[in-house]
């Protein structure tokens, strides 16, 4: 139970969350309206993901320099459920974008370097198929994600910040802490991405054993 206690705790808060989102007080504003409560669901899937990512990378440095077949397993474990919130994310923004935007996917930078991004991820988890050699697989995909990851991160938060984007924060708007963020909003909110971390990293640690009880059974057969 005592190694248990995150994951609890990322529970709670991502059910506290989803309860104060749906039925806790927001501020009145222009445009966004009640969409504001978005702000608790699509913002932490992309939290999420680039720490799942980030888990990745760190598990992809420490392959090539051990080449212990588990740290490629959870590399690519991390992956797999990182994507798994990346569309979470790009679903919830583009529900988001629609109502606010008008269009569910305009032409912004941010949303087109996500898209990018994503096939980036996706193209990762193909390489991986597409090579049958265990090392060489492990080794090539273990290289191209440490550096997929910098790329990602110049793709959707470097590059929108240089360039006009609608999204807040991006070609001289205000961000959220500047115009949303109130004293409603941002205890929820910062609840909101940690439990979905947790509860992430939960997911991830749960596909990792499940590839390992695989991996032994295939050994047996």
């Amino acid at each position: 139970m005592r190694k248990s206690w995150w994951k609890v705790l990322g529970a709670v808060m991502v059910c506290s969350s989803v309860v104060a989102g749906f039925m806790g007080p927001v501020p009145v504003l222009p445009i966004l309206n009640e969409t504001i409560r978005n702000i608790y669901f699509h913002v932490p899937m992309w939290f999420t993901m680039i720490t799942l990512y980030l888990i990745s990378v760190i598990f992809s440095v420490k392959y090539l320099n051990s080449g212990e077949r588990n740290h490629d397993i959870m590399a690519v474990e991390a992956v797999n459920v990182g994507i798994l919130f990346c569309f979470l994310g790009l679903l919830t923004g583009m529900q988001w974008a629609n109502i606010t935007w008008g269009d569910p996917w305009p032409n912004d930078p941010q949303l087109n370097g996500s898209a990018i991004a994503t096939l980036m991820y996706l193209a990762y988890l193909v390489l991986r198929n597409a090579l049958e050699e265990e090392q060489k697989r492990a080794k090539i995909s273990a290289v191209y994600n440490i550096f997929a990851f910098p790329i990602m991160i110049v793709l959707i938060y470097i590059l929108p910040k240089l360039t006009d984007s609608l999204h807040p924060g991006s070609g001289g708007n205000s961000t959220f802490s500047d115009i949303d963020m109130d004293n409603n909003i941002r205890p929820v909110f910062y609840i909101a991405v940690i439990g979905w971390i947790l509860t992430g990293i939960w997911i991830f640690t749960l596909r990792y054993r499940l590839r390992l009880v695989e991996n032994n059974r295939n050994k047996l057969d």
